[in-house]
This record gives structure tokens, sequence and C-alpha cells, in this order.
């Protein structure tokens, strides 16, 4: 690992004393940030300083708020944050787990950070409030560069929904994931169980319909309703709007899938075109 590890090292004896580092393996590199992880159970993440402690700071307010374990940051220097390495395998990944009682712990999990004061997290993340027009305008170039990977059967269900009018906009955002996919949800393969919910990057004041809508894209309708009945009382149009999010939002996975050979992402999405445009 060299000069890296070396840092890792020096970080870990510095904020951990006593913490005996016997693996170091390099995650790879984004844009932002390098990540290790170290012993099979603690991340350590470089990045911008700035970045790492407003992470910090969110994941920490974050891990008070949820129901379901999250990454809580054991620490944070100058750019670098580091925090344990959750168990279990992205619900992508685990063929047979039962999804329905997965989204209804996730309709939990949004009860909870959707009650959260505006204005207290607005001082951790952004607001994306992009208009729901523009979801539609953005679906329907997205789905202009994967339509030839459409099955023809769903093609005209598909063309009649980005030419029909958007829902109205939100009257209320909330606090949210803002990208709670099930690439970001891990579970116990063997239970089902959920082991955490993780990549907070996105996190922002939201609209409360869209990571419904990403439960329903991803997990199907019985889903949608067991997440919505765990949530209790939903702002007006929040089910008409999460299902609009859900059919914009699979040629966005589709696309990604396909423009980066992950097969999974592939597959997900053509899948849930049958309950998206049945």
């Amino acid at each position: 690992m060299g000069e890296a590890g070396e840092r890792v090292r020096a970080l870990l004896a510095a904020h951990l004393p006593g913490y005996q580092v016997e693996s170091l393996t390099r995650l790879g590199a984004g844009l932002d940030n390098v990540a290790y992880d170290v012993n099979g159970d603690l991340i350590v993440r470089f990045g911008t300083g700035a970045n790492a402690d407003r992470e910090a700071r969110l994941l920490t307010t974050v891990g008070n708020l949820s129901p379901l374990p999250v990454p809580v940051p054991r620490f944070t220097d100058a750019g670098c944050l580091a925090y344990p390495k959750l168990p279990g395998v992205p619900l992508l990944d685990a063929a047979g787990v039962d999804g329905v009682p997965v989204a209804a712990a996730l309709g939990g999990l949004l009860a909870a950070l959707h009650a959260a004061p505006i204005e207290r997290m607005a001082k951790l993340v952004e607001t994306d409030d992009l208009p729901v027009d523009e979801w539609r305008r953005e679906a329907r170039e997205t789905y202009a560069s994967v339509s030839a990977n459409v099955p023809s059967a769903y093609r005209r269900r598909v063309e009649a929904f980005l030419e029909t009018p958007a829902p109205e906009d939100p009257r209320t955002l909330a606090f949210s994931h803002n990208d709670l996919g099930i690439e970001h949800v891990l579970v116990d393969p063997l239970t089902g169980e959920i082991t955490g919910v993780i990549d907070w990057s996105d996190a922002a004041i939201v609209d409360p319909a869209y990571d419904f809508g990403l439960i329903h894209r991803d997990l199907g309708p019985v889903a949608l309703d067991a997440a919505l009945t765990a949530y209790g009382t939903a702002p007006e149009g929040l089910r008409v709007r999460a299902l609009f999010y859900a059919r914009c939002s699979v040629f966005e996975d589709l696309a990604y899938g396909l423009e980066t050979s992950r097969e999974r992402y592939v597959v997900k999405s053509l899948v849930a075109l049958e309950w998206l445009f049945a």
C-alpha cells in the first residue's frame, strides 16, 4: 500500500489506539474520494476535508434518527472519514429474499427521516427540488437512448406515459435518503433482515414521494403498499408521484446498467417494466 497504507495505519493508531491492522485493501476511487477496507470491518475513506466533516455530521444525525443500521462514523481527520463496514449484501444481489417485509421496514425508515425538522437538516444537505415536469423531460431523453433495449410489448405504453402530463409538484418537501434503491439496502441473505442502509451521499431535502418511487421500481406494487402502510398518513398525491418517479427512474437504471455492463441493473429494470407499464 506504500504511503497511503502508512497514512491509514497512522490515523488508526491516533484515533483508535490498540486497533490492530491485519488486512488493508484498496476498494477503489471515485471522483472525490478513495476508500480502504481495514480488516473487513472498517472503511477508511479520503476526500476533501469539508465534505468528509459534513458527511460525518450527517451520518451521525441520521444514526440518531434511523430505526435501521447506518454507517455511523468512528472518526474524521483532515478529509478522512472512518466508519464501520456493515454486514450483509446488497438486496440487489440477494436472490430469493422477500422484498415486502424489507419494504415495510424502509417505510418505517422514511417515516423517521421525513419527520426530521427541515431547518435542522438543511444545515447538513442541499435541497433537490427539480420540478416534476423536468423529470418527465429527462425520462424522455433517457428512454430515447435505451429504447432499442426495451421489449416491443412495452414501448407503446411507455411512450404514452412520456406524453402524459406530469403530476403536480409536491406542496411540501422532506429530508430523505434520495437514492433508496435496492443496491443501497444491505440484508442478511439467509433471513432477509435489513443489516444496513448505505450511501447517503445524495441525501437531500426532496419530494417525500421520490424514495417510495424507488421502492416501487425495484420491489413492485405490493412492496409499495407495505412501505406506505408502515409509513402512516402520507401527504396528498404522494402515491401518484411515487408511481411517476418509479416509471421515470427505471430508464435511468437501465441506461446505467447498459453503459457499465452491470447485468443486474439491466435485468431488474426490464423485470420492473411488467408492473410499471402493465
